[in-house]
């Protein structure tokens, strides 16, 4: 069965929706990579960009704000069910509530710092990416994803790290947060370079043949 284009453009909004999900659900766990150690999360949000930089080259940027904004609208039904299910009493049979507690009771701050964070990020993104392109006159498509990503990302992180963590305690200062953003933004963007070669291919199977040569 051939898909469609429009088929295709839903299939990457599924994927754009589920990373966001992973990311929310996944991003508390601290993982060991041997090198480094970091939130699973960082791997999802970079999957974000690669989508909504394909969708922005092959349709432009109305469509790939309607991407947006389903996904703002997906974090807050994430966020407002998360707490809910935190605010219900637990059955008696359930023994796991404490548990359930401590992974799924996130603060206050940080909700609104994802919110916040995400939404200007992604924006960023989109106006940087088509800022580039008609730059570029259309060119040169490994340069606007990766101008517009790596600048979007360190955005991403900086607004978070900032509204989440400032002074949350006196460790947090100015210094002590960018000194945490900034190996997790280098994280991000060795992440981007790697997606290259998937933006190239994301725009040839979404935009065909004559699409992908263009750029």
């Amino acid at each position: 069965m051939e898909i469609d284009k429009e088929q295709k453009t839903q299939i990457l909004l599924g994927i754009f929706i589920a990373a966001i999900v992973l990311a929310n659900l996944l991003g508390t766990k601290i993982a060991d990579f041997g090198f480094f150690v970091a939130s699973v999360g960082i791997f999802m949000y970079p999957i974000t960009f690669l989508v909504t930089d394909i969708v922005a080259d092959v349709f432009g940027r109305r469509k790939v704000t309607g991407f947006i904004i389903a996904g703002f609208v997906a974090n807050i039904m994430i966020f407002l069910m998360v707490l809910l299910s935190i605010w219900l009493p637990p059955a008696a049979r359930y023994t796991s509530n404490e548990a359930f507690l401590e992974v799924f009771n996130p603060s206050l701050r940080i909700i609104t710092a994802s919110l916040i964070a995400f939404a200007i990020s992604q924006f960023h993104d989109v106006f940087a990416f088509e800022f580039w392109k008609n730059k570029t006159r259309g060119r040169f498509l490994w340069f606007r994803n990766n101008v517009s990503t790596i600048v979007s990302q360190f955005i991403d992180s900086t607004i978070f790290m900032f509204i989440a963590f400032y002074m949350a305690t006196p460790q947090y200062t100015v210094d002590f947060i960018f000194a945490l953003i900034i190996p997790y933004w280098i994280l991000k963007v060795l992440v981007a370079l790697f997606d290259t070669p998937f933006v190239y291919l994301g725009v040839r199977w979404l935009g065909g043949k004559k699409q992908s040569q263009a750029s």
